[in-house]
């Protein structure tokens, strides 16, 4: 897949650019776009913050896990229509995080 569209929002995973609720588009990072694609590839699952790091930042890279929570409210800001009250990329106490499309 390199192209994941929900909503008004639309994800390229070749390109590394999105589209947001807001209609705008940004480029994100590489490790931001492995965050989204490990969320979208799961998604209704519950990802936890070590399948994460393992996944994203690898075993050899110990990131805080406040790390991931910057990533997921960035996304949030680009994706969600009231980011304090998210419906896309939802936390799950003390475990991780799951997307819902």
């Amino acid at each position: 897949m390199t192209v994941f569209e929900f909503g008004k929002c639309k994800v390229d995973f070749r390109s590394f650019e999105i589209t947001g609720v807001d209609g705008e588009t940004y480029s994100l990072s590489q490790r931001e776009i492995k965050l989204l694609k490990l969320l979208i590839d799961r998604k209704g699952e519950v990802v936890s913050r070590d399948t994460i790091l393992s996944t994203v930042w690898g075993y050899n890279v110990f990131p805080s896990t406040r790390t991931i929570d910057n990533y997921i409210l960035a996304f949030r800001k680009y994706f969600e229509k009231d980011p304090k009250e998210p419906e896309h990329f939802l936390s799950v106490r003390s475990v991780g995080y799951r997307f819902v499309a």
